[in-house]
């Protein structure tokens, strides 16, 4: 059975976390999506409805209490829920941070180089033929917005430089992360240890 293609949509936007809210808002209080595309695109409607679409698809796979959360917490906090909803969205920017990142991080190996990308890339090109049909400036991009989020987020010191920084949830975000699948406290460089030790009780 092949393996489901990659989304690789998320190009359209980073994390973009000041646009995310506004989208999570007027979807938590039922407005009219299309309200805040001006805003989004800054007066280019075209642009704000293809980046409004691309976070409502992330925001989409939050659980309801991880979305009211979001949008109520400080802005540390809602970077960090944002993220979650990419990894649910997307498993090639998941699969690199719990495949790559985490592995280099649990082993004190804290420098990214875009080497370990490529081989990454080219695992992933054995299973996924279909990122063999990306022209030049596609691949670019799909590699330049992955670790623009990774900066954005502090999961990088940034683009430039590729340094892994250690992660802090709040017991708030842990909790709603833990309420709904244990396994994404990877994506924030949890060991199975601690991921198996919740200090929440049931």
């Amino acid at each position: 059975m092949p393996l489901m293609k990659y989304n690789l949509s998320y190009t359209a936007a980073s994390l973009r976390i000041h646009d995310t809210l506004l989208v999570a808002e007027a979807m938590l209080s039922n407005s009219d999506l299309h309200s805040v595309d001006e805003q989004i695109g800054k007066g280019k409607m075209a642009t704000g409805k293809r980046i409004r679409q691309e976070l409502t698809k992330r925001l989409t796979n939050l659980t309801p209490q991880q979305m009211d959360y979001m949008v109520e917490a400080g802005l540390k906090d809602a970077c960090k829920v944002a993220f979650l909803s990419i990894c649910k969205t997307y498993d090639y920017i998941h699969q690199f941070v719990v495949e790559v990142l985490r592995e280099k991080f649990i082993q004190f190996d804290y420098q990214v180089s875009d080497g370990e990308y490529i081989t990454y890339y080219n695992r992933k090109v054995e299973l996924h033929t279909e990122l063999e049909t990306l022209t030049e400036s596609s691949l670019y991009k799909v590699k330049q917005v992955l670790f623009k989020i990774l900066e954005e987020v502090g999961i990088i010191h940034s683009v430039r430089n590729k340094v892994l920084q250690p992660q802090f949830l709040s017991p708030e975000v842990e909790r709603l992360i833990r309420k709904d699948n244990p396994e994404l406290l990877r994506i924030f460089f949890f060991s199975d240890a601690d991921i198996k030790q919740s200090p929440f009780l049931e």
